[in-house]
């Protein structure tokens, strides 16, 4: 039998001495290019060997260990399902399985026979154009069969749309990679970030010595990078992993002086790379596309004049010259009307307004003075940063290429008490969202509670791990990773009445159907010391309030190699289009509390239908491969 002498074709040189030990065990596991946890082999080795005074196994050992970590039942009763003889599938059996079970529509004949030579490792199978059960297997568990659509892994959205109609990944506080008191600032924050899809990063420049300005968190004991060093990481990573705009959002603490020389730096480095001036028409009254801007970074900050003026200095030097902005700044009591408010208490000089919203003395207002260097003021083209005064101000005066800033207390009031103005000046205007100053260890807000209201720039901390940056990492998987999306048409249709808590006729109800069948090789819990974890999965929706909701499947004993469940877990969403679903794998340690083991989330609109693998990842992000769970998915 073909399978048999496949098999042993491999491994029967290592058994050339009769026995070998758990470390060329591992070694000849790695022959048959499927990945394995150590962790797992060891505890199938130690379980083979059963009471023998022995670290050595035979042949016969080894094919038992091969079986128990590959042969999986869930995958051998679909297998025997569409192959009489439980032993071959033909071409024409596996395109009916991909019909009846991936619900797979076109020419499934022509998919069929890809996937047998993508797939089937034993030669002479192939070459009869079938698929043994080892080539069943290696599909099953292969990203072609993952619970994330294929044609999601690739751009497929209109990317020809103004730029406000995108979400666009964002991170806040880029330079630090751990927290804003005493932690480094790091040029693998600018870095990583990249590399992750991220599209708008943060720069927080203030005056250095020698007039070379450096990037750190102000007023605070975390470390300087020269800015110039921050700008040739960017030039150097910008798009490796999306061909789309990068915004550099500068948090610009520098004297009129070194903004001179951060101009210099970013012409200089960036090259053409920098958008310097308008695409086409010099007046401007729709923002260019992610795909007329393409390979381009764009500047965000203040700018004194008009783009036209700019345009026409274009040429002339503008060393020495700067411009005056005059802005009203409330003193206020909220840590976060400053981005980069000072990071311990201060006395507080007036209160404003309770927690229950009853009126107290009005707000102070300063007028403040900026100085800003016309080098640095004319590099900026379509990100205008404006200071948000009201919804009301911004529909009547603002341009739309002039983007807010609001932190995320005052835009939570929004979401609550104002999402249809909400909703329609993001429909808009670019608005960015930044954590409250007080998360001084760099903790994170949820942002799905702002992409509800159509927010583009919701950002980040990306060093700090956890449920928001899993929500985050989930959503700009979508439109192959390119850190735009194209907000669904109610978030970008100025007439809009829609809001989160008032659906009304922007529902389209889906139903959604996953029946969690099993786990295979679950990371081992740190705290069972015989690789015996009780895994259970929460499976979770975050979307609309109305669409928020978890279920839980029950505790499996003792078994993070092969749990199986062969549960059925229903859902209606109202709001598909701004959904997120999460896989959340556990381990159950007491009755109240439970050790985090992996998770996986994806858009809802990006799941695949039928039978689907969950690669399941680290609290860092990590690929735990090979942990993951087998599930049928069925929706309408």
């Amino acid at each position: 039998m073909e399978e048999n002498r496949w098999f042993l074709s491999i491994i029967q040189n290592e058994f050339r001495t009769g026995k070998i030990d758990l470390d060329s065990t591992m070694k000849l596991l790695e022959k048959f290019h499927l990945p394995f946890d150590f962790e797992h082999v060891k505890h199938v080795f130690k379980k083979t060997l059963d009471k023998r005074k022995t670290h050595m196994i035979n042949i016969e050992d080894f094919r038992a260990i091969y079986r128990a970590l590959v042969h999986r039942s869930e995958f051998r009763e679909l297998f025997c399902a569409y192959s009489p003889n439980c032993k071959i599938l033909s071409a024409t059996e596996l395109a009916e399985f991909l019909r009846r079970e991936k619900y797979e529509t076109n020419d499934c004949e022509t998919t069929a026979l890809e996937i047998i030579l993508k797939y089937e490792p034993i030669e002479e199978v192939r070459k009869k154009r079938q698929m043994s059960f080892e080539g069943f297997i290696r599909y099953m568990t292969s990203s072609d069969c993952s619970i994330f659509k294929n044609d999601h892994k690739t751009v497929y959205q209109d990317m020809n749309q103004p730029l406000c109609d995108y979400f666009i990944s964002s991170s806040h506080n880029t330079y630090l990679i751990s927290d804003q008191l005493v932690g480094p600032s790091h040029l693998w924050g600018y870095t990583s970030a990249l590399l992750k899809g991220c599209r708008c990063l943060e720069i927080d420049c203030w005056d250095g010595s020698n007039n070379e300005p450096v990037v750190y968190h102000g007023h605070t004991l975390t470390s300087k990078i020269p800015f110039h060093s921050v700008i040739q990481v960017i030039d150097k990573y910008a798009f490796v992993a999306s061909d789309y705009p990068v915004v550099l959002s500068l948090e610009n603490h520098c004297s009129s002086k070194q903004q001179e020389v951060m101009a210099d730096y970013l012409r200089n480095i960036l090259g053409d790379k920098l958008l310097t001036s308008t695409i086409g028409d010099t007046v401007v009254t729709q923002l260019p596309s992610p795909e007329e801007l393409k390979f381009k970074i764009l500047i965000k900050n203040k700018k004194v004049g008009t783009i036209e003026e700019g345009m026409l200095r274009r040429n002339t030097d503008s060393h020495g010259e700067t411009g005056e902005i005059s802005e009203f700044e409330y003193l206020s009591d909220e840590a976060e009307t400053d981005e980069k408010a000072p990071l311990y208490p201060r006395t507080r000089s007036s209160k404003r307004k309770s927690e229950h919203g009853h009126s107290l003395p009005p707000r102070k207002k300063a007028k403040m003075k900026t100085k800003i260097a016309i080098g640095l003021s004319d590099l900026v083209i379509y990100t205008k940063s404006e200071k948000f005064v009201s919804f009301e101000h911004s529909l009547a005066n603002q341009k739309c290429f002039e983007n807010n800033s609001i932190g995320e207390v005052r835009a939570r009031k929004f979401v609550k008490h104002s999402a249809k103005e909400f909703v329609s000046h993001t429909s808009r205007f670019i608005t960015r969202i930044y954590p409250k100053g007080t998360r001084a260890n760099s903790s994170n807000y949820n942002p799905q509670e702002f992409w509800n209201v159509g927010c583009q720039m919701v950002a980040l901390n990306f060093q700090t791990p956890g449920l928001q940056m899993e929500l985050q990492d989930g959503k700009f998987q979508d439109n192959g990773g390119c850190g735009y999306i194209l907000k669904p048409q109610f978030l970008r249709n100025h007439d809009s009445t829609f809001t989160p808590h008032n659906i009304g006729r922007y529902s389209k109800p889906m139903s959604l159907s996953i029946r969690l069948i099993s786990g295979h090789q679950l990371p081992p819990s740190n705290l069972s010391k015989t690789n015996k974890a009780d895994p259970l999965v929460n499976i979770e929706i975050y979307g609309v309030p109305e669409d928020q909701t978890r279920k839980k499947s029950s505790v499996i004993k003792s078994n993070a190699l092969s749990p199986r469940w062969d549960e059925l877990f229903s859902f209606t969403v109202q709001v598909p289009e701004l959904a997120l679903i999460r896989f959340c794998v556990e381990d159950e340690i007491s009755l109240v509390a439970n050790e985090f083991l992996g998770q996986y989330t994806l858009p809802l609109l990006s799941l695949s239908k039928g039978y689907c693998n969950i690669p399941l990842l680290s609290k860092d992000g990590d690929n735990l491969e090979p942990a993951s769970l087998f599930v049928h998915v069925w929706y309408y």
